[in-house]
């Protein structure tokens, strides 16, 4: 087994360690990972992460709180078509 060395700024270190214990990894499982689809793929090809949504996501989500909470606040239809046509107007 190989030891690797690496120096990076202890903000990033803790961040990343967060990000990693949250997908149930450790570090060396992580770097690990990133070596082994290094080769594999001959390229970057990772996609790990927590999904965290953006503000538009977050206030569209709290919208849809308030109105499951109060109804009356949204607009409801039975009738697919004249809800396109006032969507679509």
């Amino acid at each position: 087994m190989a030891n690797v060395n690496i120096r990076i700024d202890d903000n990033l270190k803790r961040d990343t360690e967060g990000i990693l214990s949250e997908l149930g990894l450790s570090l060396s499982a992580a770097t690990t990972m990133f070596y082994k689809q290094v080769v594999r793929y001959g390229g970057i090809p990772l996609d790990l992460r927590v999904e965290r949504p953006n503000q538009e996501t977050l206030e569209a989500i709290a919208e849809v709180q308030k109105m499951k909470k109060n109804p009356s606040l949204g607009k409801a239809y039975t009738d697919v078509d004249k809800m396109m046509k006032e969507l679509l107007s």
